[in-house]
């Protein structure tokens, strides 16, 4: 076994790992995603970031369980269970996966940042593409990141939260929208606000992340409480912005359709500060996912490579988090944003390669190597329940485009 795979610096305490997860999941889509189903649909589908946030709590802990409990990256515990092919196979669809989504979050900065400042969203994606560059070699990689993706999900999570409360949401509408409905012409954006909360790929690196807290066995209770926190976090920024969206869009008409529209959820806190303020929360959502995004990404390809040893400190697997940063804004640069063919192959690595990570992850959940944090009966029927649905996503996708 090799154990120079991450440093074992012992960090009890604190919080961080699972609040990076958070910040690199939730980038402008869900912003946009959560928004926009508010501002059609209300209250009527509530219940989906919330059924989003109990799975990918499942996924998390396990991703924590098996982190704990190896001495090897994500890709590297993979290979030692079921084969170099397999690993490889795994790594390269994350790969796609978050590589399909980076030219989002370099679009996402420059949006942001020309209701800010006006000018060209590619010439700011551009900027803010070399400043997270920039970011991503500095010394000290993975304590920096986590400082910054923990700052930013409080942040944005004070903004919504304060903004939802304010916005006084019809509570009775809102607790018949925890009961699973399908509206006409809703089953999409469902997709969506639960892909954007239920992130199997961003589980999936936890095992790393982890590892670079310098975690092992005996810090599962500290390294739970982070889990659940931050995957909390996570969905408590859907749920509110949603609701937010909901109590001030809706009743207006409001059809979303850009970053000044969705500024208007924020009017209520804020009052003519709303296009500024909501313009900050979503160039960090962007900003944050694309470094974190870009991280794993980086981190798989080197995986596949055989490389990932060395974690964020390894200069290959930075060079690795580079070029994934660099086509992320050479797309959003030469398009000026996100070309549609780009989405839909986006969607579609996203739904077949989930379900595939997702059994692997159960199946290392259960392995002896676990020990005591194997994986018991409740959350694998837990697992099996994100899996089927995971499934069901691939087949409606399926029907949807055949």
């Amino acid at each position: 076994m090799d154990n120079t795979a991450a440093p074992r610096v012992r960090r009890r305490g604190g919080l961080g790992p699972a609040f990076v997860t958070a910040a690199l999941v939730f980038g402008p889509g869900s912003i946009t995603t959560a928004s926009s189903i508010g501002a059609r649909f209300s209250y009527d589908l509530v219940w989906a970031p919330v059924l989003a946030t109990v799975l990918m709590l499942c996924f998390v802990d396990i991703s924590v369980r098996i982190g704990l409990s190896t001495d090897r990256g994500p890709v590297g515990t993979v290979a030692d269970r079921f084969g170099r092919g397999i690993a490889i196979a795994v790594a390269l669809g994350a790969f796609g996966v978050v590589t399909s989504f980076q030219a989002g979050n370099s679009v996402g900065t420059g949006a942001a940042s020309q209701v800010l400042f006006g000018g060209n969203v590619g010439l700011f994606a551009a900027l803010f593409t070399v400043l997270a560059i920039g970011f991503l070699w500095l010394p000290s990689l993975y304590k920096n990141l986590e400082r910054v993706m923990v700052a930013i999900i409080l942040v944005m999570l004070a903004i919504f939260v304060i903004t939802a409360v304010i916005a006084r949401p019809d509570l009775g509408a809102m607790l018949a929208g925890l009961v699973p409905s399908l509206p006409s012409g809703s089953s999409a954006l469902v997709v969506g606000a639960v892909a954007t909360t239920f992130s199997v790929v961003g589980a999936f690196y936890q095992i790393q992340l982890v590892r670079e807290k310098g975690w092992g066995p005996g810090d599962y209770a500290i390294a739970r409480r982070d889990a659940t926190i931050g995957t909390l976090a996570l969905g408590v920024l859907s749920f509110v912005i949603m609701i937010a969206a909901a109590a001030v869009l809706n009743p207006r008409g409001v059809k979303v359709s850009s970053p000044a529209d969705m500024a208007t959820i924020l009017e209520p806190t804020v009052g003519h500060w709303a296009s500024v303020l909501f313009a900050v929360g979503l160039w960090a959502a962007a900003f944050s996912s694309l470094v974190g995004n870009a991280t794993i990404g980086g981190s798989m390809l080197a995986g596949a490579a055989g490389k990932e040893d060395g974690g964020l400190r390894s200069k290959f697997v930075k060079v690795c988090i580079t070029v994934v940063m660099v086509l992320g804004g050479l797309v959003a640069i030469v398009f000026g944003g996100i070309p549609v063919q780009l989405i839909v192959t986006a969607q579609a690595v996203t739904i077949f390669v989930a379900p595939a990570i997702g059994i692997v992850l159960v199946i290392l959940g259960h392995h002896k190597k676990r020990g005591s944090l194997a994986i018991g009966p409740f959350r694998t029927v837990l697992a099996i329940i994100g899996f089927a649905f995971l499934v069901l996503l691939a087949v409606s996708y399926v029907r949807n485009f055949s």
